[in-house]
């Protein structure tokens, strides 16, 4: 193929929402010369002679069989360049062969979006006339004094070089050379539940300010994709945890339950409205760098008006949330209330002593059937680790009637109190010796040791 684009070209712009960055396949790309051009992937070929302008090479690119939709490793297409750079030809030839109006690179930029960062008014025109959905968030305001203090700008997180976390939920970013958590809301939901979804979460998170919760930092609302931004903890999550520990022993399994009450009493303990989390389990539950876990994820919990119930229009459906953790009432789709935490808090405490997962030999669907008719895990491990009362409190609060489940609050003075029994009985052991040795005749007359000795 022979293209009238020139050797040197200029670098395309970056997409409206990456940070700030080179890109080094085109820093490689612009120091080849035209001959060299055929030897470049095809797709990134399509992009090299888009970023030109070059209309008969990308007509011969499109007929050779080139995929118009190619992605790069920013999941950038040749439309995203067209409208950054402002071709409304080039734009043009691409729809009418096929390229997707509103694909999404790495950031969640639309063409349309990165059309209107650049000013092209041209491409923004065509865009909307192939039906582009404009990306603006619901939750933006059209006076900048509106814009919330938590308001984080998108250009101040780089998610170069990201990881998923959190069963993919969220993605490590940099903020302001800071490690965070970043959820995003992208494709793939209806705009109206996406905008619930991401308002009830946002309002959720804006209550909460507790050790043993994961903390709020900020939120993307005035662009999409709308963004909740947490702390990020890098020890990971107590699911990962208990895979590659397996049982703890009684004293740790207790510190960590008693951290994961006070967590949850904290957000159960509300004068006005409790939050109920709905979707506590190990996966949602991370370690700190001292040793310490916070409840996190709250995208399906609800805020609770104090005495009230909650009934559902549907029942939960398992790939909103884990089967394994969900007390029966949810899934008999009756009332319910804060007591479905407790009924989760008792099967991750089992598990913790356990080492394995409720019913870990079933499927995730068939466990909810084995709580309705009343069953729970069995307890395998020894009766020590389940000595002082705690095998009792954890099936107080697996009864399958809510009413006789304890509260968070009740919960924890027993878990102290039986975390202390544990606690005594270690230091008794390491203490009788030395009191044998030190009899009160010894310390006080020597002559007593030489008798002894004789």
């Amino acid at each position: 193929m022979e293209s009238d684009a020139p050797a040197k070209f200029t670098l395309w712009k970056q997409s409206s929402m990456a940070p700030e960055r080179d890109y080094e396949e085109l820093d490689e790309l612009e120091e080849q010369e035209e001959n060299d051009v055929i030897d470049i992937d095809p797709g990134l070929k399509l992009m090299y002679v888009v970023n030109g302008g070059d209309l008969d090479g990308i007509r011969e690119l499109v007929k050779s069989g080139v995929d118009v939709n190619f992605r790069d490793i920013d999941h950038r297409t040749a439309l995203h360049i067209a409208a950054c750079q402002g071709y409304d030809d080039v734009a043009k030839l691409l729809l009418e062969n096929g390229a997707k109006v509103d694909s999404c690179d790495r950031w969640g930029s639309t063409p349309l979006a990165d059309a209107i960062h650049y000013k092209n008014h041209g491409v923004i025109k065509l865009l909307e006339k192939y039906s582009a959905k404009d990306l603006m968030a619901p939750m933006h305001v059209e006076n900048a004094r509106e814009v919330p203090e938590y308001e984080i700008h998108p250009n101040e997180l780089d998610f170069t070089d990201s990881i998923e976390i959190t069963k993919g939920t969220y993605r490590v970013a940099l903020w302001r050379g800071t490690k965070v958590a970043v959820k995003t809301f992208g494709e793939g939901i209806a705009i109206e539940d996406k905008v619930k979804a991401f308002r009830d979460e946002l309002a959720l998170l804006q209550k909460i300010r507790h050790p043993n919760v994961v903390q709020f930092l900020g939120a993307v609302t005035q662009s999409s994709p709308m963004m909740i931004v947490t702390e990020y903890l890098p020890k990971g999550d107590l699911h990962e945890y208990l895979k590659k520990k397996g049982p703890l022993k009684p004293a740790t399994a207790l510190r960590f339950a008693m951290d994961i009450a006070r967590g949850m009493n904290y957000l159960h303990d509300n004068k006005s409205e409790a939050i109920v989390h709905r979707d506590l389990e190990p996966s949602n539950i991370l370690l700190d760098d001292s040793g310490h876990l916070k409840v996190a994820d709250f995208g399906v919990s609800k805020l609770l008006k104090v005495a009230k119930r909650i009934k559902e229009d549907a029942p939960l459906a398992c790939h909103d949330t884990s089967c394994r953790y969900v007390a029966p009432e949810v899934f008999r789709n009756e009332e319910y209330d804060t007591k479905v935490d407790v009924f989760s808090f008792a099967l991750i405490l089992q598990e913790m002593i356990e080492g394995y997962p409720p019913f870990y030999l079933k499927q995730d669907h068939e466990v909810p059937k084995h709580y309705c008719e009343k069953e729970r895990p069995p307890f395998r491990a020894s009766s020590k680790f389940y000595g002082h009362g705690l095998k009792h409190l954890i099936e107080e609060c697996w009864s399958d009637d809510p009413a006789n489940r304890p509260t968070f609050k009740q919960i924890i003075p027993r878990l102290e109190a039986i975390y202390n029994r544990f606690g005594h009985r270690r230091r008794w052991k390491v203490m009788r010796p030395l009191k044998c040795f030190q009899s009160s005749d010894w310390m006080r007359d020597g002559s007593s040791r030489t008798n002894s000795t004789r």
